[in-house]
């Protein structure tokens, strides 16, 4: 009986999780100063893409033009941290690590805040120099520290990466608010933006997200046997034939690709790659093949379940993301660290 139970028990949390993301892509959809029934939404859904029956045309342009790419950038960039933040848990064998606790946002954010400083537009790259700036200062970023972890100790030990990340968010925050000192008024107006948003971003930015996304993904899925392996450590990995230089290069990459991206349109959102894999291991268990697909369902939910919190609780004024994320995730954060020193002592 206990064998069938864990047998379905997969299947019931992907059930569950897909529920969810979709209920909340509904309510992202529908929500809002303006509230649009879900039937009327299917209904402008079958006039504008199957060219069937007839709508409000301020609805559907309501519903097209600004909540539908808004509702699903919000998801993809929640499925990108919480999928930066599965590999990022997995590779280091740390539960604290994520892209926010380990500076990657951080550095992503200063790469982009360059890019929109200078103007900078690489040829070639075009309207992809933003991200592509964002995703290599990210990664510069992420091998800095483990560069400086190894050199302080020679091992990755949880209190050194996550003490060393906290130094260099904090280093690299006040490199951020040297730039918007020195700015004028157009990029002090990217500080909103620092502190998380999706809103006013359109499909251009969905867009721009898409390819990085499916790129970084792949890469991080295709390493997930290699994750499980990493759970007992970098020497039993490469005891039973891993790669651990080379699979763990792309998972890094993977993972910095993720963060850069979703940095790159939607600014920083803290925590959401260290609570969402936390609670989904809590409910699946730490095999990757299900934690990653799982996470990004639950984490992609999870964004627009804080988008709408963002733009209705003190409507008509609109919260940064990062606020709200950050109330959630920064205790969580703190009982993790809580319980795993406990288990230390």
């Amino acid at each position: 009986m206990n064998v069938q139970n864990r047998k379905r028990r997969p299947l019931f949390v992907y059930v569950v999780a897909f529920l969810f993301s979709m209920i909340m892509i509904v309510m992202g959809i529908s929500v809002g100063s303006q509230a649009i029934l879900p039937s009327e939404v299917m209904k402008i859904f079958n006039a504008y893409f199957f060219d069937i029956g007839s709508v409000d045309p301020i609805h559907a342009q309501i519903v097209i033009d600004i909540r539908l790419p808004r509702t699903l950038l919000a998801f993809l960039v929640g499925a990108a941290l919480s999928a930066a933040g599965v590999a990022f848990q997995g590779f280091l064998r740390n539960p604290l690590a994520d892209p926010y606790t380990l500076g990657v946002s951080s550095g992503a954010a200063l790469g982009a805040v360059i890019v929109i400083f200078f103007q900078l537009s690489i040829p070639l790259l075009g309207n992809f120099t933003l991200p592509t700036i964002s995703i290599g200062s990210g990664l510069l970023t992420l091998l800095f520290l483990l560069w400086f972890a190894r050199a302080l100790r020679r091992s990755l030990s949880a209190e050194t990466i996550i003490l060393i990340g906290i130094i260099i968010s904090a280093f690299l925050g006040a490199c951020l608010s040297l730039f918007i000192a020195l700015a004028g008024e157009e990029l002090r107006q990217a500080i909103q933006w620092l502190l998380g948003s999706v809103g006013m971003r359109g499909w251009d930015y969905v867009y721009l997200m898409i390819p990085f996304f499916l790129f970084g993904t792949i890469l991080i899925a295709s390493c997930l046997k290699e994750l499980n392996a990493f759970a007992f450590g970098q020497d039993f990995a490469r005891h039973i034939g891993v790669s651990v230089q080379k699979r763990g290069v792309v998972i890094l990459i993977g993972a910095a690709i993720l963060t850069g991206t979703a940095v790159a349109v939607a600014g920083t959102i803290g925590f959401v790659g260290l609570v969402v894999p936390h609670f989904v291991r809590m409910l699946i268990g730490p095999n990757h093949v299900h934690l990653l697909p799982v996470s990004m369902l639950t984490g992609g939910g999870f964004l627009i379940a804080a988008d709408i919190s963002a733009r209705t609780l003190l409507a008509p004024m609109e919260l940064p993301l990062g606020v709200i994320t950050a109330i959630i995730g920064a205790p969580i954060f703190a009982y993790l660290l809580f319980v795993q020193q406990r288990r230390k002592n």
